[in-house]
């Protein structure tokens, strides 16, 4: 029986190693593709709660300060704890260009990232607006 030629010996085990240098690369991207996604639904969940919250503390008899505390509560509700206690929301009355009384929720914070030793790396800002009732 013939032995393998010099150029057929040096291309053993490559296959393997091209698998696990393709399989990493597959699963970073995954792992980015993922990350994109929490990011938004999370940005679009916290938007969606300050402009709740705008809507609950523009209401007559309630203060316009409690349109911080509804925000976080339903961030609470709508994702997890964790990510609640992440925010810091300011909810204050301003007057817009029209004489309108707005009141308008601010949270900024970060998102958590999904692979847990990177920690909170990506910034999150976000604003709802409502017009105030009068009493």
């Amino acid at each position: 029986m013939a032995e393998p030629g010099p150029d057929i010996d040096g291309e053993r085990g490559s296959a393997v190693v091209d698998f696990v240098l393709v399989s990493i690369l597959i699963m970073v991207l995954l792992l980015a593709v993922l990350q994109v996604a929490v990011y938004v639904h999370l940005r679009n969940v916290v938007t969606a709660s300050a402009q709740a919250g705008a809507r609950y503390a523009a209401n007559a008899d309630v203060d316009s300060a409690a349109g911080a505390g509804r925000t976080v509560e339903v961030v609470a509700r709508a994702t997890s704890q964790r990510t609640a206690v992440g925010l810091a929301c300011t909810s204050t009355e301003e007057a817009d260009a029209s004489g309108l009384t707005l009141v308008v929720v601010r949270c900024s914070g970060s998102v958590p990232t999904l692979l847990a030793g990177l920690g909170n790396l990506l910034p999150l800002q976000v604003t709802g607006h409502a017009v105030k009732e009068a009493a």
